[in-house]
């Protein structure tokens, strides 16, 4: 018999010759977040058909856990050879030294792209990373209230929308509202706060913004919503069912994504579903901008499969594979040309996420952004309650961005210094 101590011998070396193993086979590590990971398996055997020396192991991770995975694993130094990354993370992941820019061979990746997304990509004027699909935000809306209202489309200015908030609340009856605009959530501020021409951080991005013209607009915009009864003063989780609230008409503008449109054709009861459809953001003087969101794919410079790992995101970047993978997912393509594909383009709630995106606008590229916009939403609650002026408000973003953004002023005067 084998005792306990020659088992767990044998058991070490086979795992290590399993680990050591050379069968030509080169095994690209790939984590996905989410929805991704579930159907990315789907659509990798054709790509290892047409490289049989690779073999593409998927690792699943959540979204609510991947930054800091990914951040973990670089402090480990673990990290796989690519991986689906958000946009927003591409600054933090970029400026640690832990992304490899774009190569010169696959510079056609950076062809047929929507411009604000890929800039969203652009540290230092190098492409980080490979947008894999896209999203922002628009408005989802009640056509029959708003036609009860008198209104045959959506507005597209901020004046115009309000007076029609105003004629759906009253066709809506008492105790609804027109938009719900949850206090815990910044992306409806954000997107009010990128219709002005001026910059949302200033001095290099070493500064908020908050208090120029253009953004005190916004909040006031915003306020005014609060202010005039068209929103509830609640957070998300004071919203029991969304979709049950919607169909009742307790409110009749949504912000939302792309992710929406599956949730709102099952969800919704079947008398609401020839009533809704999507529309582009209003802004101040005709249709508005939004911010470029989804998710990109990073290749590590710790990966020593930089030329599988760049083949495998070329694959996953062809329109043709875009298109199958809206089909399965209803993720939106990053690649433009792909949105002519039949499936794409036949579904009308997508059509105007086109031109949403046509419009978007990227946002501030520093590691401290996420922070920045959920101390921004911190401040704005605090408004609409009554706690802040407008111009109060303005300036406590600003002071509290400008602390968060220390470090990178004395990095920058650092530099002009040496």
């Amino acid at each position: 018999m084998i005792d306990r101590r020659a088992a767990l011998g044998l058991m070490a070396g086979a795992s290590l010759a399993g680990c050591g193993r050379n069968d030509g086979i080169t095994r690209l590590s790939f984590w996905a977040m989410g929805n991704e990971a579930t159907h990315a398996p789907q659509i990798l055997p054709a790509f290892e058909a047409a490289n049989p020396g690779i073999k593409v192991v998927v690792q699943p991770l959540p979204w609510t856990a991947a930054h800091q995975k990914l951040l973990t694993a670089y402090a480990g130094a673990s990290l796989p050879d690519v991986s689906q990354i958000g946009n927003t993370w591409v600054a933090e992941l970029a400026a640690i030294g832990a992304l490899s820019p774009t190569p010169a061979f696959a510079d056609d990746l950076l062809q047929d792209q929507f411009p604000a997304v890929l800039e969203t990509n652009r540290i230092g004027g190098r492409a980080m990373a490979t947008p894999w699909y896209v999203d922002t935000r628009l408005i989802y809306l009640r056509t029959d209230l708003l036609a009860r209202a008198g209104f045959d489309a959506m507005p597209v200015t901020w004046a115009e929308w309000k007076r029609a908030m105003h004629a759906v609340k009253r066709v809506a009856g008492d105790g609804n509202f027109a938009i719900l605009l949850p206090v815990n959530e910044f992306e409806q501020l954000l997107t009010f706060g990128l219709q002005g021409d001026q910059p949302l951080l200033r001095d290099e991005d070493t500064r908020g913004n908050f208090s120029s013209e253009s953004f005190r607009a916004a909040l006031a915009f915003y306020k005014s919503l609060f202010d005039e009864g068209l929103a509830p003063l609640a957070s998300a989780a004071q919203i029991s069912n969304v979709w049950t609230e919607f169909a009742r008409g307790y409110f009749s503008f949504y912000f939302s994504g792309p992710w929406t449109i599956g949730d709102m054709k099952s969800r919704l009861p079947a008398e609401i579903q020839p009533h809704w459809t999507t529309a582009g953001v209003p802004g101040t003087t005709g249709p508005g901008a939004s911010a470029p969101g989804g998710s990109s794919l990073a290749v590590f410079r710790s990966s020593p499969h930089q030329d599988a790992a760049w083949k495998l995101v070329r694959y996953l970047s062809d329109p043709a594979v875009q298109a199958r993978f809206n089909v399965i997912t209803g993720d939106l393509p990053a690649r433009p040309s792909a949105w002519a594909a039949p499936k794409v383009a036949s579904d009308p709630y997508v059509t105007a996420f086109n031109g949403q995106l046509a419009r978007a606008r990227a946002v501030p590229k520093v590691p401290e952004w996420e922070r920045i916009v959920t101390e921004m939403q911190i401040v704005a609650e605090r408004m609409v309650r009554g706690e802040f002026t407008v111009q109060q408000a303005g300036a406590e973003i600003d002071r509290r961005a400008d602390r968060l953004l220390e470090k990178r002023r004395w990095m920058i005067e650092q530099g002009r210094a040496a």
